[in-house]
């Protein structure tokens, strides 16, 4: 190789660094400020629905109930979530789905954001009541536990807002 030529060669990879590094600032520069990046204009990120009136949080739980005891011994769990769309389970058979209606869905979330509802007492304070069920009801990562003789009024509330007309004891 001639002396012109080696100079020229290694002039050019004297150079990558360099645009290495810019290149790594420039795509940094594209981050959020929290540091996650955004997708490119007309993409759409994992785990996110597409188009407008999509709700992310459609698929997350609102409430779970779930009923234990009575006589039968009944272990059944309703879970409500965020759009509206419910699934009960129980030991005795197959799972049971449906959707509230706009209005029963407003019913329960105005139930379970009460004020009175979040001073209800997260154990019961009466003995628990012979054959009689254990309701435990979960909502913003807050669990309430209750007899059928320790049933405030804000939780009854939240009871007459669930689908199905209550929480599920049939076994």
């Amino acid at each position: 190789m001639k002396r012109g030529a080696e100079r020229r060669f290694g002039r050019v990879w004297g150079a990558v660094p360099a645009v290495a590094a810019a290149l790594v600032v420039g795509v940094g520069g594209c981050a959020d400020a929290d540091g996650g990046g955004s997708a490119p204009s007309g993409t759409v990120s994992p785990g996110t629905a597409s188009g407008p009136t999509a709700d992310p949080r459609s698929g997350a739980v609102l409430v779970e109930v779930a009923v234990s005891g009575g006589y039968a011994g009944v272990d059944n769990r309703l879970v409500v979530r965020e759009d509206g769309s419910w699934t009960l389970t129980s030991r005795s058979g197959e799972p049971r789905t449906g959707r509230m209606t706009a209005e029963g869905l407003a019913e329960l979330r105005d139930a379970l954001r009460d004020p009175a509802y979040a001073r209800v007492p997260e154990r019961p304070s009466d003995p628990p009541v012979a054959d009689g069920f254990r309701y435990s009801v979960t909502y913003d990562d807050r669990l309430v536990v209750a007899g059928d003789g320790d049933r405030p009024a804000a939780l009854q509330r939240v009871f007459d807002a669930l689908p199905e007309g209550g929480p599920p004891t049939a076994p």
